[in-house]
């Protein structure tokens, strides 16, 4: 902590979410003073209160232990005082993030950000982006901001530069520090100041890159080659099914070769991040006139992958002569993905309106979401019993201890069970001894 040079110490992150408020603590635990600024007054309020739902740990502690530990320590604080902590901090880190709506992008959260800091910007301030934008957003957009309302010169009066945010959510804490962080400015003097900002928290390279649009374009081809890959092993399922064998076997025999990296299919692509990423892409494709038809395709049919995960659990309750509309089923998970509380773009969110849209009666289990709705409930017990079928679409932690005996006892006869997390495959014979139609994706 005393390594620090002082003119690295107040660091204001701009952006307090899934990215935001670990980066925050990530800085603050190794000694800096951090200014966690967000709009959302009740998120900030709660924050302060040491309350957050994030399911991120560290080195053995919860980040709710590192939250409270660093506002007593007051290294962090949130705020919406954005003018406050640009007045205090020469150090401006921007997660504010793009959203995609319909397939367009919306700039304005991003955009209004950086004009407040451009507004309040100091001379010798550095401002590193650490949002997933579409190439060239850095510097075509942001920086013409960030000068016109500073009336400053980047590079010269203040610095910029753009680093790409890569964790993995519930692995937040690790990866900024273990992950190798990538970073580029729009000079030589901004790259070097942003490296040894992020090499506070980095604990392994920080590589520079010879621009800023190579780092941000990167980025996005980390995530969309994700994107390409799910769609694949999602007609991989769709193949096996129809030859009577196992994916996840496949899955597991294929991977053993050394250059081989299959993803395990589940019940759609979710969060923030893969589900938006071809849309960053697709602007500046269309702007130079490049065709991206594999990932459209990719993106198209990873999009429709909730429909054909109601249209699978229709045949199966088809099968057991059953209807969907007035069936009741019990969801386990309605978190993106396994061991999360993000339901931001949720699959299990999705394929739950097409079931309700459909007639069946959902009631859905998930213990880490905090989000209400009308479907939830708040045990497992609630969620399956006497119901007609089970759909498993997240893991969470609680579900690992789930006695498959409780399952049999709470069903209807001739129920059926669509798991496709696989989390009960270890039970799929007793399960059909007792009568339950059982298959995984």
């Amino acid at each position: 902590m005393d390594n620090i040079k002082e003119s690295l110490r107040n660091v204001a992150v701009f952006g307090q979410g899934f990215v935001g408020l670990p980066l925050s603590l990530s800085f603050a635990m190794r000694g800096c003073n951090v200014y966690g600024v967000d709009v959302v007054e009740n998120l900030v309020k709660d924050i302060n209160k040491g309350i957050t739902h994030h399911k991120e740990a560290f080195e053995g502690r919860t980040i709710q232990e590192i939250l409270k530990e660093q506002l007593e320590e007051k290294r962090y604080r949130a705020t919406t005082d954005g003018v406050l902590a640009l007045k205090e901090c020469n150090n401006i880190v921007v997660t504010v993030g793009i959203p995609i709506i319909n397939g367009q992008h919306d700039l304005t959260d991003l955009v209004e950000c950086t004009r407040l800091i451009g507004k309040n910007l100091k001379r010798e301030d550095l401002v590193v982006i650490r949002s997933t934008v579409i190439p060239g957003t850095t510097e075509e957009i942001l920086l013409p901001i960030l000068e016109e309302e500073s009336g400053m010169k980047a590079g010269i009066d203040f610095y910029l530069a753009y680093s790409s945010e890569r964790i993995a959510e519930g692995k937040a804490f690790e990866e900024f520090a273990y992950m190798p962080t990538v970073v580029a400015g729009v000079n030589e003097e901004s790259a070097k100041r942003a490296k040894e900002l992020l090499e506070i928290v980095c604990k392994t390279d920080v590589l520079i890159a010879s621009s800023i649009k190579v780092v941000e374009t990167a980025k996005v081809f980390e995530n969309v080659q994700r994107d390409v890959n799910i769609a694949m092993v999602q007609e991989f399922a769709r193949f096996t099914e129809a030859l009577g064998i196992n994916i996840f076997e496949v899955i597991k025999v294929a991977n053993t070769h050394k250059r081989v990296n299959l993803l395990v299919p589940g019940p759609g692509v979710g969060g923030y991040c893969i589900p938006n990423a071809y849309h960053y892409l697709e602007p500046k494709a269309k702007e130079l006139g490049v065709n991206l038809d594999i990932l459209k395709l990719s993106r198209e049919k990873n999009a429709k992958l909730p429909e054909i995960m109601v249209n699978i659990m229709e045949k199966l309750l088809r099968g057991a002569g059953k209807t969907i509309e007035g069936a009741k089923i019990g969801v386990l998970g309605i978190a993106m993905k396994d061991y999360s509380n993000d339901d931001r773009i949720s699959p299990p969110i999705e394929i739950i309106k097409i079931l309700r849209k459909k007639g069946a009666k959902v009631l859905a289990y998930d213990p880490a979401v905090v989000t209400e709705y009308p479907f939830k409930v708040n045990s497992l017990e609630e969620a399956i019993k006497d119901a007609e079928g089970i759909m498993v679409l997240a893991k969470q932690k609680e579900f690992e201890d789930i006695k498959i005996d409780d399952i049999i006892g709470s069903l209807q006869k001739g129920a059926v069970i669509f798991d496709t997390k696989n989390l009960f495959e270890g039970f799929k014979d007793v399960l059909r001894d007792a009568g339950i139609i059982y298959k995984t994706i």
